[in-house]
């Protein structure tokens, strides 16, 4: 594994992290608002986006952007 990982953010807020892991990326909740995510394994990092950006929406929360950096 590669150890890739990077923010996610909703509204310029970060809401958690996406690690790689065996067969996608795991996301880890930071806020509780989407704690509904929290330790899923989504296949794909854009699958990642389009929940968190869909609870978000679901919830009346602002839409999901990327930090447009990586956790090192």
């Amino acid at each position: 594994m590669s150890g890739e990982r990077f923010v996610v953010e909703a509204d310029r807020k970060v809401v958690g992290i996406a690690v790689k892991d065996r067969g996608g990326f795991r996301f880890f909740a930071s806020d509780k608002e989407y704690q509904d995510l929290d330790r899923i394994l989504f296949p794909r990092a854009k699958m990642l986006a389009n929940k968190v950006a869909q609870l978000g929406r679901k919830r009346g929360l602002p839409a999901y952007r990327r930090a447009p950096w990586r956790v090192q």
